[in-house]
């Protein structure tokens, strides 16, 4: 579904910048802040396990879906989803368009010890900051929302953190981007950007060009254990699951279900 002139991904994007320039706070001391944090968990290093991994996400509602679980707790939701087995989990820190917050964020991890993914949409160097600050142990970087010159710089910066990049990709030019600034863990998001609809196929193309020493994230449309059969065998060693996790009434078992599919 498109929105106006543009995808659903061009207007939060262009949303996010608008903020982003009215941010006034200094790069420089909230990058003396971070330093100064503890190390992180190992998003990465986490998923680099024999079997399929699950990076199991905590999400409210969705721009194409609507509410999915409004009045989730996050605490709770991310035990649940320790307990089935996932490697990582992945919250949603988007307010306008997911109904995420940091503090969703924060209270997930508290109450885990798994690494955590800060799920937004990352347009400026204190988008990075405001990651490892609140808590992340790993940043998204869209391939689709940035230049190379702002991905290159957001995905150093990362590094400098100890933050973990997860880089989505849509499409084969995306993936050659990332690949070109030396990407380690690359998502291929199985959705459509102009029509929001999941494309199965995209994810076992595109996996056949992710060299074996990069790990691969398929991301969206994850319907269940059949899929996540599929995409195991495809060569992807983990996959980004939320709509189906928060919706299916017990997130330690849906969770469970798709490490044991394969």
């Amino acid at each position: 579904m498109s929105v106006g002139n543009g995808t659903y991904l061009d207007r939060i994007i262009a949303e996010h910048r608008v903020r982003a320039l009215a941010d006034q706070r200094s790069v420089e001391q909230l990058f003396a802040e971070a330093v100064l944090l503890p190390e992180t968990r190992g998003f990465r290093s986490s998923l680099s396990q024999p079997a399929l991994s699950v990076i199991a996400e905590i999400k409210r509602r969705s721009p194409s879906k609507g509410d999915l679980f409004v009045d989730l707790n996050p605490a709770v939701l991310a035990r649940e989803y320790a307990t089935g087995g996932a490697a990582c989990i992945s919250v949603l820190t988007d307010e306008a368009n997911f109904g995420g917050s940091q503090a969703d964020l924060e209270m997930a991890r508290a109450a885990v010890k798994l690494p955590v993914l800060r799920k937004d949409f990352t347009v400026h160097e204190r988008d990075v900051l405001d990651a490892r600050l609140m808590g992340a142990d790993a940043v998204l970087l869209i391939v689709a929302a940035l230049s190379k010159q702002e991905l290159e710089r957001f995905f150093s910066l990362s590094g400098e953190l100890g933050l973990d990049a997860l880089v989505e990709t849509h499409d084969e030019a995306e993936l050659e981007t990332a690949l070109e600034i030396g990407a380690e863990l690359i998502g291929v998001n199985q959705r459509n950007l102009i029509t929001f609809e999941v494309d199965h196929e995209r994810a076992a193309r595109m996996a056949e060009l992710i060299p074996d020493d990069v790990i691969a994230v398929a991301e969206s449309g994850v319907r269940g254990p059949a899929d996540a059969a599929t995409l195991r065998q495809a060569g992807y060693a983990a996959i980004l699951v939320g709509e189906t996790l928060v919706t299916s009434g017990d997130a330690t078992a849906a969770v469970a279900a798709l490490r044991e599919a394969v």
